[in-house]
């Protein structure tokens, strides 16, 4: 068995600024003012360190961080849930991402979930409101929500993959597919081998020299994600 960690956002789907305006949102309502500076797009940052990030480049006082920033991440999910509309509306599913996920899902020797930057009630918002939801095996995924440091995640899902399907996943047999340097540094200090998808903000280039095993210019080739998957695996 091969443990497949999809990345969602820019590797599976695109929802422009509406997270900017739920954090921006978010800010106000907590904070008491607009924020000026926002998280910069695309960089595979958790939310909660994006929050800490938001809070201190709009100058919250350092004591207050941690207290600001707890609030703000409870808030977070049904903030964007309240904008399943305009989700629906302007969300883009990539291209290739649903032939791609549903040739993983239908090979019996892949188990496909999430290791993603996002909390884990805004990751399922994102996926169920776009019909991706389907695909995926969300309950042994690894959020933001489980552990802010991105690499831990892995090892998350990998022990719940582990609980519900039996055997042991390591490197060996857990693959990400990602778009951002933070998805090529959770694979290589988590524990998995890393299939780039030059989707996002980061090129290929990039993605290759910071150690992704595979780059892929986007998802159209599901043949060719699955041939990686499993060259990316030593013993199949």
């Amino acid at each position: 068995m091969i443990l497949v960690l999809w990345d969602i956002d820019r590797t599976l789907l695109y929802t422009g600024d509406i997270d900017r305006r739920v954090y921006r949102e978010t800010f106000t309502s907590v904070v008491g003012r607009a924020p000026t500076a926002l998280p910069a797009r695309g960089t595979g940052v958790t939310m909660p360190l994006a929050v800490r990030e938001l809070l201190r480049a709009n100058q919250v006082p350092e004591q207050e961080v941690e207290t600001f920033a707890a609030r703000i991440v409870a808030e977070l999910p049904q903030r964007l849930a309240n904008h399943r509309e305009l989700l629906a509306s302007d969300g883009i599913i990539l291209p290739g991402a649903v032939d791609a996920l549903a040739a993983v899902q239908q090979s019996e020797h892949l188990i496909p979930t999430v290791v993603t930057g996002n909390l884990r009630g805004s990751a399922e918002t994102k996926l169920s409101v776009l019909g991706l939801i389907g695909y995926l095996d969300t309950s042994i995924g690894g959020y933001a929500s489980d552990d802010p440091h991105r690499p831990a995640l892995v090892r998350i899902a990998q022990d719940r993959a582990a609980a519900k399907h039996g055997g042991r996943f390591t490197r060996d047999n857990t693959v990400i597919v990602g778009d951002s340097l933070e998805d090529v540094r959770t694979g290589l200090e988590g524990g998995a081998r890393i299939i780039a998808v030059a989707s996002g903000t980061t090129s290929a280039q990039q993605l290759r020299d910071a150690g992704a095993s595979h780059v892929l210019p986007d998802l159209t080739s599901a043949t060719t994600l699955l041939h990686l998957i499993d060259e990316a695996h030593p013993t199949s």
